[in-house]
């Protein structure tokens, strides 16, 4: 479509995903299974998978990357830089080891699956970044962010995305014939260094700056707008230096999350309600079931589901032994889910033609099958944290 008819059309293509997104959502929490399922599960059933009534697009893309941003923003304005911090050692290790398990355990069945050695290295490469969105959601929803394993999941995460943006560096030289240490080098030491110059200094500065600018600034929210600049101008230095720019969102949020007034939170949550379900069902709309028709694919598609599983949960769990059973099977399974970040790595693949058309099926379908079933998993791993329900008051009689 063009020009008016493409203008016409946005609206109704929101109201179908947001639509969708919602009333499956509402079926799944009716069903007592977090609703994030739901509303991946409503992308599968309108997209080309099932109905074909809608495919990914330039608009949906562009409205799934604000959801993810705000969804982070949000989480991290209940999250506090200084307690992140205490964490920063066993979450360093839970990353490293989480990633080292799941990338071999790719390569390696690509290997015996008689795959490339390069396609084989980009499969290892898709396995290895966790998407934070969906567990933080899950963690945001149920009341969880401050539990110890809530913690390390969230700054395991975020180091997660700087060690799979070097891996994803690292496999790109390789595919490209040409190994630049030095570029490697610095890309590390900008990621890191933005990561921790943000997270030490960030709230420190921003509890200075923002009571002092809101005072002086004369429009309505002066607070929310003041946040919402540093929300895109940290993202956007993300980008810019190479991570993703939900870090930058991230890290922005936890800057203010002991200087601004509640009413940001609010005005936040409001922003995150409206652009979320977009970043959920835009996970299922880029799930296509045709990429499977060959059983050999089919196959591979479940033991790669099962590896990425099995690899996250034993390696990060692995990583959090110390802290013992329970929070290590808690944070295991919090690091599982692969969403956006496996597809990213596996379309850059399939730019540069190294990857074919079926492992890029599988890889896509192992992204969103991994963000269905981690949900599900989070709550009997919490279970001993879960605040029990209020109990409601009976509804007002019709007479």
């Amino acid at each position: 479509m063009a020009g008016g008819a493409e203008i016409i059309n946005a609206p109704l293509a929101m109201l179908l995903v947001f639509g969708a997104a919602k009333l499956l959502g509402e079926v799944s929490e009716r069903l007592k299974q977090p609703g994030i399922v739901g509303e991946i599960l409503a992308g599968v059933l309108i997209g080309p998978s099932v109905l074909g009534w809608i495919a990914p697009n330039d608009l949906l893309r562009t409205l799934s990357e604000l959801g993810v941003m705000f969804l982070l923003f949000r989480v991290g304005l209940e999250v506090k830089a200084s307690e992140l911090m205490k964490v920063g050692g066993t979450a360093t290790l839970v990353a490293t080891v989480g990633v080292i398990v799941p990338f071999f355990m790719g390569w390696g069945i690509l290997r015996a699956w008689g795959a490339p050695q390069v396609e084989a290295i980009f499969t290892g490469a898709a396995m290895v970044a966790t998407s934070v969105g969906i567990t933080a959601r899950v963690l945001s929803t149920k009341g969880l962010l401050e539990a110890r394993a809530s913690q390390i999941i969230l700054a395991a995460a975020v180091i997660d995305d700087v060690l799979g943006l070097l891996v994803l560096a690292l496999v790109s030289s390789v595919a490209r014939g040409r190994f630049n240490v030095a570029e490697l080098a610095l890309t590390a030491l900008l990621a890191a260094g933005f990561t921790v110059i943000v997270a030490v200094w960030g709230t420190r500065t921003m509890g200075r700056l923002i009571p002092h600018l809101g005072d002086k600034l004369r429009g309505g929210e002066a607070q929310f707008v003041l946040s919402i600049c540093l929300l895109f101008g940290l993202s956007a230095l993300a980008i810019y230096i190479g991570v993703a720019a939900i870090v930058g969102a991230f890290l922005a949020g936890m800057a203010l999350s002991e200087s601004v007034e509640t009413r940001v939170s609010d005005l936040s949550q409001g922003v995150a309600e409206l652009l979320v379900p977009f970043f959920l069902a835009g996970l299922g709309l880029h799930l296509d079931l045709r990429a499977l028709a060959n059983p050999s694919t089919v196959l591979l598609a479940v033991v790669i589901l099962l590896a990425a599983i099995v690899s996250k949960f034993i390696g990060c769990g692995l990583g959090a032994a110390g802290l013992g059973r329970t929070d290590a099977i808690r944070i295991g399974v919090g690091m599982v889910p692969r969403g956006e970040v496996g597809m990213v790595v596996a379309q850059i693949g399939l730019g540069m033609g190294v990857i074919s058309q079926p492992v890029y099926g599988v890889v896509v379908f192992m992204a969103v099958a991994t963000t269905l079933v981690a949900p599900p998993l989070l709550a009997p791993a919490f279970r001993g944290l879960l605040k029990p329900a209020a109990a409601q008051p009976p509804p007002p009689a019709p007479w």
